[in-house]
Protein backbone atom coordinates (compact mmCIF):
# COMPACT_ATOMS: atom_id res chain seq x y z
CA UNK A 1 0.00 0.00 0.00
CA UNK A 2 1.37 3.39 -0.99
CA UNK A 3 2.24 5.77 1.81
CA UNK A 4 3.12 9.46 1.50
CA UNK A 5 6.23 10.37 3.48
CA UNK A 6 8.69 13.25 3.85
CA UNK A 7 12.44 12.59 3.67
CA UNK A 8 14.95 15.04 5.13
CA UNK A 9 17.75 15.90 2.69
CA UNK A 10 20.37 18.61 2.99
CA UNK A 11 18.54 21.91 2.69
CA UNK A 12 15.29 20.22 1.60
CA UNK A 13 12.34 18.14 2.69
CA UNK A 14 11.47 15.69 -0.05
CA UNK A 15 7.96 14.63 -0.96
CA UNK A 16 7.98 10.85 -1.45
CA UNK A 17 5.78 7.80 -1.94
CA UNK A 18 6.77 4.50 -0.33
CA UNK A 19 5.17 1.22 -1.36
CA UNK A 20 6.09 -1.67 0.97
CA UNK A 21 6.41 -5.17 -0.45
CA UNK A 22 6.97 -8.43 1.43
CA UNK A 23 10.66 -8.91 0.58
CA UNK A 24 13.77 -7.34 2.06
CA UNK A 25 14.71 -5.69 -1.25
CA UNK A 26 13.99 -2.05 -2.09
CA UNK A 27 14.53 0.44 -4.89
CA UNK A 28 14.88 4.22 -5.03
CA UNK A 29 13.41 5.61 -8.26
CA UNK A 30 14.63 8.98 -9.57
CA UNK A 31 12.68 11.09 -12.05
CA UNK A 32 13.51 13.17 -15.17
CA UNK A 33 14.82 16.73 -15.17
CA UNK A 34 12.64 18.95 -12.96
CA UNK A 35 13.22 22.07 -15.07
CA UNK A 36 11.62 20.25 -18.02
CA UNK A 37 8.55 19.01 -16.14
CA UNK A 38 10.03 15.84 -14.62
CA UNK A 39 8.57 14.60 -11.34
CA UNK A 40 7.87 11.40 -9.43
CA UNK A 41 4.49 10.99 -11.20
CA UNK A 42 6.08 10.80 -14.67
CA UNK A 43 4.50 7.87 -16.59
CA UNK A 44 7.87 6.13 -17.13
CA UNK A 45 8.71 6.47 -13.42
CA UNK A 46 5.34 4.89 -12.57
CA UNK A 47 6.03 1.97 -14.95
CA UNK A 48 9.46 1.46 -13.35
CA UNK A 49 7.80 1.48 -9.93
CA UNK A 50 5.15 -1.03 -10.97
CA UNK A 51 7.71 -3.37 -12.59
CA UNK A 52 9.98 -3.27 -9.53
CA UNK A 53 7.06 -3.85 -7.17
CA UNK A 54 5.89 -6.83 -9.26
CA UNK A 55 9.44 -8.22 -8.99
CA UNK A 56 9.17 -8.11 -5.19
CA UNK A 57 10.84 -4.77 -4.38
CA UNK A 58 9.53 -2.19 -1.98
CA UNK A 59 9.59 1.07 -3.93
CA UNK A 60 10.45 4.63 -3.00
CA UNK A 61 9.91 7.40 -5.52
CA UNK A 62 10.42 11.02 -4.57
CA UNK A 63 10.48 14.53 -5.97
CA UNK A 64 13.87 16.18 -6.17
CA UNK A 65 14.28 19.46 -4.26
CA UNK A 66 12.11 22.24 -5.64
CA UNK A 67 9.77 19.81 -7.41
CA UNK A 68 6.15 19.18 -6.41
CA UNK A 69 5.87 19.62 -2.64
CA UNK A 70 9.60 19.14 -2.04
CA UNK A 71 11.20 22.21 -0.53
CA UNK A 72 14.39 23.87 -1.73
CA UNK A 73 15.34 24.69 -5.28
CA UNK A 74 17.05 23.04 -8.22
CA UNK A 75 20.79 22.71 -7.56
CA UNK A 76 22.28 21.79 -10.96
CA UNK A 77 22.65 18.14 -9.88
CA UNK A 78 24.76 18.62 -6.74
CA UNK A 79 21.94 18.86 -4.21
CA UNK A 80 19.96 16.29 -6.16
CA UNK A 81 22.73 13.74 -5.47
CA UNK A 82 22.16 14.42 -1.77
CA UNK A 83 18.44 13.83 -2.35
CA UNK A 84 19.17 10.35 -3.74
CA UNK A 85 21.49 9.63 -0.81
CA UNK A 86 18.79 10.79 1.63
CA UNK A 87 16.20 8.48 0.00
CA UNK A 88 18.72 5.62 0.13
CA UNK A 89 19.46 6.35 3.82
CA UNK A 90 15.73 6.44 4.60
CA UNK A 91 15.37 2.91 3.21
CA UNK A 92 18.37 1.77 5.26
CA UNK A 93 16.74 3.24 8.37
CA UNK A 94 13.66 1.13 7.58
CA UNK A 95 15.86 -2.00 7.70
CA UNK A 96 16.54 -2.56 4.00
CA UNK A 97 20.03 -3.74 3.06
CA UNK A 98 19.52 -4.85 -0.55
CA UNK A 99 18.81 -1.49 -2.18
CA UNK A 100 18.85 -0.72 -5.87
CA UNK A 101 18.72 2.61 -7.71
CA UNK A 102 16.64 3.10 -10.85
CA UNK A 103 16.48 6.35 -12.75
CA UNK A 104 14.94 7.75 -15.87
CA UNK A 105 16.75 10.42 -17.92
CA UNK A 106 18.05 13.10 -15.48
CA UNK A 107 17.32 10.66 -12.65
CA UNK A 108 19.61 8.11 -14.35
CA UNK A 109 22.40 10.71 -14.54
CA UNK A 110 22.05 11.67 -10.87
CA UNK A 111 21.96 8.02 -9.77
CA UNK A 112 25.00 7.35 -11.97
CA UNK A 113 26.91 10.12 -10.18
CA UNK A 114 25.91 8.76 -6.76
CA UNK A 115 26.97 5.20 -7.65
CA UNK A 116 30.26 6.36 -9.21
CA UNK A 117 31.09 8.18 -5.96
CA UNK A 118 30.82 5.06 -3.83
CA UNK A 119 27.20 4.51 -2.84
CA UNK A 120 27.02 0.75 -2.24
CA UNK A 121 23.94 -0.37 -4.13
CA UNK A 122 22.68 -3.86 -4.90
CA UNK A 123 22.23 -2.83 -8.53
CA UNK A 124 21.70 0.21 -10.72
CA UNK A 125 19.26 0.61 -13.61
CA UNK A 126 19.43 3.45 -16.15
CA UNK A 127 16.49 4.20 -18.41
CA UNK A 128 17.40 6.61 -21.24
CA UNK A 129 20.51 8.09 -19.62
CA UNK A 130 20.73 11.55 -21.24
CA UNK A 131 24.26 11.24 -22.68
CA UNK A 132 23.25 13.31 -25.74
CA UNK A 133 21.95 16.15 -23.56
CA UNK A 134 24.26 16.15 -20.53
CA UNK A 135 27.93 15.27 -20.15
CA UNK A 136 28.80 12.00 -18.45
CA UNK A 137 32.55 12.60 -18.86
CA UNK A 138 33.08 13.33 -15.15
CA UNK A 139 31.98 9.77 -14.38
CA UNK A 140 35.29 7.97 -14.68
CA UNK A 141 34.19 4.55 -13.47
CA UNK A 142 30.95 2.80 -12.81
CA UNK A 143 31.09 -0.04 -10.31
CA UNK A 144 27.77 -1.50 -11.40
CA UNK A 145 24.91 -1.12 -13.82
CA UNK A 146 22.78 -4.20 -14.31
CA UNK A 147 20.41 -2.81 -16.92
CA UNK A 148 20.49 0.10 -19.37
CA UNK A 149 17.54 0.77 -21.71
CA UNK A 150 17.08 3.32 -24.49
CA UNK A 151 15.21 3.71 -27.76
CA UNK A 152 16.87 3.43 -31.15
CA UNK A 153 15.55 6.88 -32.09
CA UNK A 154 16.24 8.59 -28.75
CA UNK A 155 18.27 11.74 -29.49
CA UNK A 156 18.72 12.54 -25.79
CA UNK A 157 19.95 9.00 -25.00
CA UNK A 158 21.41 7.84 -28.34
CA UNK A 159 22.46 4.18 -28.36
CA UNK A 160 25.90 4.81 -29.91
CA UNK A 161 26.88 7.29 -27.18
CA UNK A 162 25.59 4.97 -24.45
CA UNK A 163 27.63 2.12 -25.96
CA UNK A 164 30.75 4.30 -25.86
CA UNK A 165 30.20 5.03 -22.15
CA UNK A 166 29.57 1.34 -21.38
CA UNK A 167 32.93 0.49 -23.01
CA UNK A 168 34.69 3.37 -21.25
CA UNK A 169 33.37 2.27 -17.87
CA UNK A 170 34.28 -1.37 -18.49
CA UNK A 171 30.90 -2.71 -17.41
CA UNK A 172 28.74 -5.47 -18.87
CA UNK A 173 25.10 -4.55 -18.20
CA UNK A 174 22.11 -5.98 -19.94
CA UNK A 175 21.75 -3.34 -22.64
CA UNK A 176 18.40 -3.09 -24.40
CA UNK A 177 17.75 -0.84 -27.37
CA UNK A 178 14.04 -0.71 -28.16
CA UNK A 179 13.29 -0.55 -31.89
CA UNK A 180 11.09 2.22 -33.30
CA UNK A 181 11.26 4.11 -30.04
Amino acid sequence: MEKSIVIESTEAKLQAIFNRNDSDKAVVISHPHPLYGGNMDNPVVLVIEQACFECGFSTLRFNFRGTGSSTGSFDEGAGEQNDVRAAFAWLEQQGYHDIMLAGYSFGAKINCLVVSKGCMVMDHIMISPPVGFMSFDEIRKMPCAGLIVTGDKDTIAPPDLITAHIKRWGISPVYKVINDC
